[in-house]
């Protein structure tokens, strides 16, 4: 037999294809051909094969070699194709029968030695294998974990090419994913420590309950970082849809630890800002990897000192807020990753940051505003909640007495209210209030009475909100209605809604 043929998954973004590898020996001068659009990684796998085939014992087979991956159209990344190529070239040598390989996804690279290494991706692979009807995979076994977690699938690994030839030639054992860790208790930063600012903690429960982008405004040490980084805290875990997007994206990442249990806590990035666009949004030569603003998918995307990053670094965020993805563009090719974030920007209200605020300021009122001007009209348009938090004083600071309330009774109503909206919004399949259009809130079965918004209509003729801040106000008032058990918002939700919209900037 000199054809054989062994199914693997490429990735293309997230999204994973199913691909057949191949291989085909004919008589003539000795060398390996590689087709199907393979990037420089998978051109060298024809090095990284044969060594790997001889070291392990087998006999390399001296005759033209073609290897092909199907679909021929769709671009081949990175090293997860060897495994397979290394047995569809020993299949069509004659030396295996691939019968025990028949509807098996094979995934895996080769080192030199022969043993079988992981790769970036397994989840969002063994998905996709999935989807196509593949029910039996083969993966390294530093991946097994990672690919237990797909349900549907029976998951077998290897650790080296020696006993995959093993298996399908005198049917020995493959090893069984390890069983799943306990896992960890850590707790993580509770709202507890906040002393005082009830502004700011008000807002980041409005801001969780509803899913709205939040601006902290405020001197150094009243409390914004703090606020910020318990707003993972108090949000809901992710659902198994939820958990697998977010799992997958890491994957690709390379960033899951090794025990591969899926990711349940919604995520919390805070690039420094010294970040590029490229870290932010993704990028990279060859394939798209996924950037900060994605791997904060479902979770919470942290900016601090966000006047400090670059005015185009702050810009690229502008799309990927509006539509919650973000589409790479290159030359082989587009890559499209999910980016459903709550963005949460911390700020300085000018360059000096004097802890006394404005009382000890030595800014002139134009550096003032240039500094904050960094933070464009239309990115801020885009962040629902923009709050400036006063100073600490002393006798908030040293307070003793009734403790504050912790992140697990605020985390209760935010529940509450993430679980009235998501029952309101049913029809529409949005969830959180600040996924809801802004034409499904002005149709006459949610549209608010004209005495409540008077003073919202009033901003938005007079040209103090945009039409885009005129929805954001009514989607803060539904999120302000829901944490307060009422089924539809007042006027009084409204004003409150307003002043934590315009309050701030």
């Amino acid at each position: 037999m000199s054809y054989a043929k062994v199914l693997c998954v490429g990735l293309v973004g997230v999204t994973g294809h199913l691909v057949e590898v191949e291989a085909d020996l004919a008589p003539g001068l000795p060398t390996v051909v590689l087709s199907g659009l393979p990037d420089t990684a998978l051109n060298e796998a024809r090095d990284r094969v044969r060594a790997a085939v001889v070291n392990s014992g087998q006999r390399w087979p001296n005759r033209r070699i073609t290897v092909n991956l199907l679909p021929a159209t769709l671009p081949k990344h990175g090293s997860a194709f060897d495994l397979a190529i290394a047995a569809a070239l020993l299949g069509g040598a004659g030396e295996l029968p691939l019968a025990p390989l028949e509807g098996v996804a094979v995934l895996g690279e080769l080192g030199l030695d022969g043993t079988v290494r992981p790769v970036r991706g397994v989840l969002p692979m063994v998905a996709a294998a999935a989807r196509a009807g593949i029910t039996r995979v083969v993966v390294p076994v530093e991946n097994a974990a990672e690919a237990s977690v797909v349900p549907g699938v029976r998951v077998r690994a290897v650790d080296s090419l020696h006993r995959l030839v093993a298996f399908i030639r005198d049917g020995a054992s493959l090893l069984d994913p390890p069983a799943p860790p306990p896992i960890p208790s850590r707790p993580g930063p509770d709202l507890a420590d906040v002393a005082g600012q009830e502004l700011g903690r008000r807002a980041l429960e409005i801001a969780a309950a509803g899913g709205h982008h939040l601006a902290l405004i405020g001197p150094p040490g009243a409390g914004k970082t703090m606020l910020a980084e318990r707003l993972p805290s108090i949000l809901p875990e992710l659902d198994d849809e939820a958990a697998l997007e977010v799992t997958a994206l890491h994957s690709i990442a390379g960033l899951l630890p090794r025990d591969g249990r899926l990711i349940r806590r919604p995520p919390f990035q805070a690039p420094h800002h010294t970040a590029t666009v490229a870290s932010l949004v993704g990028g990279g030569s060859g394939l798209a990897r996924p950037g900060a603003v994605s791997l904060a998918h479902r979770g919470v995307l942290f900016l601090d000192e966000a006047p400090e990053f670059q005015r185009g670094t702050l810009e690229a965020l502008r799309q990927p807020l509006e539509n919650g993805r973000v589409l790479l563009a290159r030359a082989r090719g587009g890559t499209e990753y999910p980016a459903q974030v709550q963005l949460v920007v911390a700020a300085n209200p000018c360059p000096c940051a004097k802890p006394a605020g404005d009382v000890a300021c030595e800014c002139a009122p134009l550096a003032r505003r240039r500094y904050l001007a960094r933070l464009s009209g239309p990115l801020l348009d885009r962040i629902d909640v923009q709050v400036t938090l006063d100073p600490l004083r002393a006798v908030e600071l040293m307070d003793t007495g009734r403790p504050a309330e912790s992140s697990a009774v605020v985390a209760e109503r935010v529940a509450r209210a993430r679980a009235a909206a998501a029952a309101r919004w049913a029809d529409g399949g949005w969830r959180v209030n600040a996924e809801v259009p802004g034409p499904d809130l002005r149709r006459s079965r949610w549209r608010l009475p004209a005495h409540d918004t008077q003073a919202l209509r009033k901003l938005l003729d007079c040209g103090a909100l945009s039409a885009r801040g005129f929805d954001r106000v009514t989607r803060i008032a539904w999120t302000i209605a829901d944490l307060d058990g009422r089924d539809r918002p007042d006027a009084d939700d409204i004003d409150e809604a307003i002043q934590l919209r315009t309050g701030s900037i």
